[in-house]
């Protein structure tokens, strides 16, 4: 099969064009035809701020895939024109950490775009393990049943973006009527704000951003707030007044620090109340200076979250289907030929939804 795409050569370089003709899947792989593949601030982090791919470069970036399953090998034949979504971590689900319900601390986890090539290209070769199938659907461009308006390339988004949020707020245990504060609405802190409006809770959104403060209340906020507009105490406070008025929970607070920053993590941190969860999601490699004996003090719990179980991912999907996750709004696609400037969009902050590249002829 004969690939288009972009491969990364060397932090701070362009993307090389690349042209090649792909080795046929081995017994436990699949050849994907590629419908969507997002761009995500992770690929950024390799491109830019000297984060590693776990392969030597060269190495073709994107980790956010949906696509057609177009060859496979003999365990995952099944599987050959089905549409699929790839979970932006693969775990191998037969080590020790797998069978106890760990898989995201898999030793032998993948991750396409870091441990092997991704999505930006035409087609890529995975492991064929742990795909989650979209049912009924033949056409890249198809309308999804009930997803308004979203196709298979928008699905692409779940791989990572809406997906590791739902993992954080599956960790935390979120209910209806619970109150969900997100820190941070980019790609990620967005779609938390609407999957926990999705679920019931009371959700409130903090950003310095107030296009993404707007776009927050449209998906479900019912409270954003500038978190630098007051100090810490009075920005728990304010919260605390508006949990009263609604008869929403003061105390054990789901808290979703979605930004990646060093001073979004510590506002994260001092709005722990008593029983609260902290969700960390986004990451930093910057210092981050906070009170860690507070965990104690409010017998509150801090819980980290790598990519997103692959069982989690049909949750996903029905929540599209039954439109009570919608994507459109918040993707733009884009062919792929436009990645490279697409990068320079959202290094300058031209871009405000979540740009998904679209092969051509796929």
């Amino acid at each position: 099969m004969r690939s288009t795409g972009y491969e990364m050569v060397a932090p701070g370089e362009p993307l090389r064009f690349i042209e090649r003709d792909l080795a046929p899947p081995s017994e436990d792989e699949v050849l994907i035809e590629v419908a969507g593949c997002g761009l995500c601030h992770t690929d950024l982090g390799f491109l830019d701020d000297g984060v590693r791919t776990r392969h030597p470069l060269p190495l073709v970036l994107g980790h956010e895939i949906s696509g057609f399953v177009r060859d496979a090998g003999s365990a995952c034949a099944d599987l050959v024109g089905r549409a699929v979504v790839v979970p932006a971590v693969l775990p191998c689900g037969t080590c020790a950490d797998c069978l106890a319900g760990r898989t995201m601390i898999c030793s032998h986890q993948v991750m396409p775009g870091n441990d092997r090539d991704g999505g930006f290209s035409s087609h890529v070769v995975l492991p064929g393990r742990h795909l989650t199938v979209v049912p009924e659907i033949e056409d890249a461009d198809q309308p999804l049943p009930g997803a308004g308006g979203a196709t298979l390339r928008h699905l692409a988004v779940l791989a990572d973006a809406a997906s590791t949020p739902w993992q954080a707020l599956v960790r935390a245990d979120v209910q209806q009527d619970d109150l969900v504060v997100v820190v941070g609405l980019g790609g990620v802190g967005g779609f938390a704000v609407q999957l926990a409006a999705a679920v019931g809770a009371h959700v409130i959104g903090l950003d310095v951003d107030p296009a993404k403060l707007a776009a927050a209340e449209a998906r479900g906020a019912g409270l954003v707030l500038d978190p630098a507009a007051q100090p810490a105490k009075a920005l728990r406070k304010q919260i605390k007044a508006w949990a009263q008025e609604r008869g929403a929970p003061v105390r054990n607070w789901k808290i979703m620090e979605c930004s990646g920053s060093a001073r979004g993590q510590e506002t994260a941190f001092g709005l722990l109340v008593h029983g609260a969860v902290l969700g960390v999601v986004g990451y930093t490699r910057d210092p981050v200076n906070v009170r860690l004996s507070n965990l104690m003090a409010f017998d509150a719990r801090a819980i980290g979250t790598w990519g997103c179980d692959p069982a989690l991912y049909a949750d996903l999907v029905r929540m599209v289907l039954s439109g009570r996750l919608d994507l459109t709004p918040w993707t733009e696609l884009r062919p792929l030929g436009r990645l490279p400037e697409t990068l320079d969009d959202v290094r300058a902050h031209r871009v405000s939804k979540r740009v998904v590249l679209t092969p051509e002829g796929s």
